[in-house]
């Protein structure tokens, strides 16, 4: 059972009776004011896998569900046509955005030319352009999005992140998920040991800015499950690396009210697929996500009018180091209280790792600190290009003609 602790800043939902199916049936009752749409950002890849078969089968059956939009990349045409064939498992709506396709391909080359954004093949385009295209249909009230790897899928995962935006009684613009990635052992090392304890070092270094404090109410920052109106995926920018679900956050923080923010527990255990650490040379697997996390991070708050320098950055290595191994040290307790597997000199490796993260993510904001690479919003795409919404969508339909 999940305790009841509140956060200062944000509303915390617990998850304390296990059950679901009173959100279905209120959301049946909204759903004929208020349309909710689901994202899927996905590879073709997870097409193989063993959890999407499991999530489109409990999704076919959810009656409040009004569309759903799969943005999917890494594919060719004779495999385009396979999902098209794999997602008429869905009884809902839905469309697939292809985004290696020629149509997108003639899309973002506009986009190029008119210096607003330049393709970059990943999740955060995915969630970008598929914001886009339901934005078009101008139906959507309530966007929930959610991965495609989650091994334990349930449907009751897609009420709780819908309701709290969805009911007017709550009116919550952004929820965010959390949840225990447990099995025998702790999973979600970017989150435990280095996002939270980055984040509590940077507090120390810098003091505790508005914007930091914010980022540390959340449980489980790197959780790639929310939902948000329709209004709030105008306003905001996304960015096209690991850094999403941070830089999300930050976007909600300067585009809506605390208040109007919450995040909820989906579930006593989550399972999707585990990142490898990867050490050394160009970064990939956890180093990767740790690198683009911290640029993430210092862009963020360098646009808040933080400043960094090599000082700044040599103490908050060591703070971090510092801060990591406490926490390090609690997570052995907690796994020994129970009965968990618990590698500390594994742990103690992803800590030096993401050590090597924060001090190429220092180097390279420091070189490229001008450099932004967030997508801008759909309201600044449709100020400049009137109508490319429209285009969007009309493409996205010829490819699903197919």
């Amino acid at each position: 059972m999940s305790d009841f602790y509140q956060h200062d800043l944000i509303s915390t939902l617990h998850r304390l009776n296990g059950g679901g199916e009173h959100l279905e049936k209120e959301l049946e009752k909204i759903s004929r004011s208020r349309s909710i749409a689901l994202v899927l950002p996905s590879l073709y890849s997870e097409l193989e896998g063993p959890a999407l078969r499991g999530i489109v089968r409990e999704l076919s059956r959810i009656g409040y569900l009004g569309e759903v939009v799969i943005s999917m990349n890494r594919m060719d045409r004779r495999q385009f046509q396979r999902a098209l064939k794999f997602f008429k498992l869905l009884e809902q709506p839905h469309r697939i955005i292809w985004n290696d396709g020629t149509r997108m391909n003639r899309l973002y080359a506009r986009l190029q030319e008119q210096g607003l954004a330049r393709y970059v093949s990943g999740k955060g385009f995915n969630v970008w352009l598929a914001f886009g295209y339901l934005l078009a249909g101008r139906k959507a009230d309530v966007i929930v999005t959610h991965d495609c790897d989650i091994v334990n899928y349930d449907r009751n995962f897609l009420a709780r992140l819908a309701y709290p935006v969805a009911s007017a009684s709550l009116s919550y613009e952004y929820c965010k998920a959390y949840y225990a990635r447990v099995t025998d052992r702790m999973y979600g090392r970017v989150t435990r040991l280095f996002v939270t304890p980055l984040i509590r070092s940077l507090i120390q270094i810098l003091g505790h800015h508005p914007l930091l404090v914010y980022l540390d109410n959340f449980r489980y920052p790197l959780a790639g499950e929310f939902a948000l109106s329709a209004d709030l995926a105008t306003a905001i920018r996304i960015p096209g690396d690991w850094g999403l679900e941070i830089e999300i956050l930050a976007e909600v923080y300067r585009n809506t009210a605390a208040r109007r923010i919450c995040q909820i527990e989906l579930a006593e255990s989550f399972e999707h697929k585990h990142q490898e650490l990867a050490r050394g040379g160009t970064p990939e697997g956890l180093m990767k996500m740790a690198f683009d996390i911290a640029r993430s991070l210092f862009r963020t708050l360098a646009s808040e009018g933080l400043t960094f320098d090599p000082a700044t950055f040599t103490s908050l290595k060591f703070a971090y180091v510092r801060v990591a191994r406490e926490m390090l040290q609690r997570y052995q307790h907690d796994a020994r209280v129970n009965g968990l597997v618990f590698d500390a000199r594994d742990e103690g490796l992803a800590i030096e790792t993401f050590v090597d993260a924060i001090e190429l993510a220092a180097k390279t904001f420091l070189k490229d600190r001008l450099v932004v690479t967030l997508i801008p919003s759909w309201s600044r795409v449709e100020s400049a290009m009137p109508g490319f919404l429209d285009e969007l969508r009309e493409q996205v339909d010829k490819d699903n003609a197919l």
